[in-house]
């Protein structure tokens, strides 16, 4: 079975300003809901159905605002397509989109962000975007082999991007091993923890 892509995550827009605490909290409530709505369908659920059966929620850290922040977003015209390594022998074809530059905790950050080639076949996903990432709490809190956030592309002329890290939610690999996953590259290792978005018990 190939990676689920999350509903609920690529209905996300990238945001063009930052909104404020409360409706942010709002904002994070609706994506929690939508989320364990998918992993309590058995359509789209990487759940076994007696997991299904058992769900109530997936594990959440407490939202937290410190935790969305405003990147500069450095474009790459030149870059090739690439096999990216997942968790199976699958390689699907991904296109470096840019680099997203940003301070977290007092910390400058990078992290590069991708299009997926098939996606981009797709009507209504030609925009799309994925930041696969690990940080400090991966295996101590979230899952150990990294999470993902889903964007989409910025209007034209814009050199930012919010990022929402309160949106990271696990690949699905995590819940069952049926699934190929992106495993996120060497230079998505963020050097702060992040400890908001799905949690993960290993």
């Amino acid at each position: 079975m190939l990676w689920l892509l999350s509903r609920a995550a690529l209905a996300q827009h990238a945001a063009i300003a930052l909104p404020d605490s409360l409706a942010h909290r709002q904002l994070v409530q609706v994506f929690q809901q939508d989320l364990n709505r998918e992993f309590a369908n058995p359509k789209e659920s990487p759940l076994s159905a007696a997991e299904r059966q058992a769900f109530t929620t997936l594990p959440f850290y407490p939202t937290r605002y410190a935790y969305v922040v405003q990147a500069q977003l450095l474009r790459d015209s030149t870059s090739r397509p690439f096999a990216m390594q997942t968790s199976t022998t699958r390689r699907p074809l991904y296109r470096k989109y840019g680099e997203l530059r940003f301070v977290l905790n007092g910390q400058a950050q990078r992290l590069s962000v991708y299009q997926s080639i098939d996606l981009l076949k797709q009507p209504g996903l030609e925009d799309y975007l994925f930041v696969p990432f690990t940080d400090l709490t991966n295996g101590h809190g979230s899952y150990g082999g990294g999470r993902y956030l889903d964007l989409r592309m910025p209007p034209a002329g814009s050199s930012t991007l919010t990022l929402d890290f309160n949106r990271a939610y696990n690949p699905s690999c995590a819940y069952n091993h049926g699934y190929s996953c992106p495993v996120p590259p060497a230079e998505n290792r963020l050097t702060v923890a992040i400890p908001v978005g799905v949690r993960s018990e290993h």
